[in-house]
């Protein structure tokens, strides 16, 4: 085989050249994200929390001995132009700690992920691991919290620790219109977060308008029971209730 002319030398160096300049627009467009992502990851503020969630990464749950568990903090995911935020409490134990993707590999995440695709969010109802063909479409998934507490009950201070990371997260997401906060500690964190003062008392499917200026497009939290076990299987939220709620949000987002 002859030696390439000069011509499609060329020709194929602009095309090379071309193609890591659009890598890098894409790379350089999710920069912000990808930073905070790792920033999180590898936290070790919190003595106590780190404590708890290694241990359980270690140990493990007998269902799950076979698996690799995350075991660090977890970050935020879904779609960057979000118009519906939901804010959680912590990345469960076995769940998210596990799996290294907020509500994914439990309970409560089976039963979010399915109203998430009722209501045309999540392109399927099942969150099994990272790799699994789930995407999300206008919303974003995070919580105050990043990593697994004991009893699934953090402490003031971790929670004020913390709150740089929600707060750098909520500020990157420029699109978003409607904030759901499942449950009063994420619903705390939003208002905090949110400059909303005084906090209204909360209750499941309230509207609370975000203060803003006067040209600012609305700004709405629209607060649901959590979506944990205790509140599932006791019939204080169901299917219809958290549908209800995300089909609202939607309606807010415009």
């Amino acid at each position: 085989m002859g030696a390439l002319s000069p011509f499609v030398v060329l020709l194929f160096e602009v095309l090379v050249v071309r193609v890591a300049a659009m890598q890098w627009a894409t790379l350089s467009a999710m920069d912000p994200f990808q930073t905070l992502a790792e920033d999180v990851a590898t936290c070790r503020a919190c003595p106590r929390l780190v404590a708890w969630r290694e241990q359980v990464a270690t140990e493990k749950r007998a269902a799950f001995r076979d698996e690799e568990y995350w075991g660090r903090p977890v970050p935020g995911w879904g779609d960057p132009a979000a118009t519906v935020v939901i804010v959680g409490l912590a990345p469960a134990a076995h769940g998210a700690n596990r799996t290294g993707r907020m509500f994914t590999g439990d309970r409560s995440g089976d039963f979010l992920y399915a109203a998430l695709h009722r209501t045309g969010f999540a392109n399927q109802p099942e969150a099994i691991r990272p790799g699994d063909g789930l995407e999300l479409d206008g919303v974003w998934i995070t919580s105050p919290v990043k990593c697994a507490p004991p009893a699934n009950k953090p402490t003031p201070l971790e929670r004020d620790t913390c709150a740089t990371f929600l707060d750098r997260e909520l500020t990157l997401l420029t699109e978003a219109r409607v904030f759901v906060p499942l449950g009063q500690f994420g619903y705390q964190a939003t208002c905090r977060f949110l400059g909303v003062r005084p906090r209204p008392k909360f209750g499941h499917g309230i509207e609370v308008a975000v203060p803003g200026a006067e040209h600012d497009p609305p700004r709405w939290i629209v607060p649901s029971y959590h979506v944990s076990q205790q509140n599932t299987f006791t019939g204080t939220l169901t299917e219809p209730m958290l549908d209800a709620v995300l089909v609202r949000a939607r309606e807010l987002a415009g």
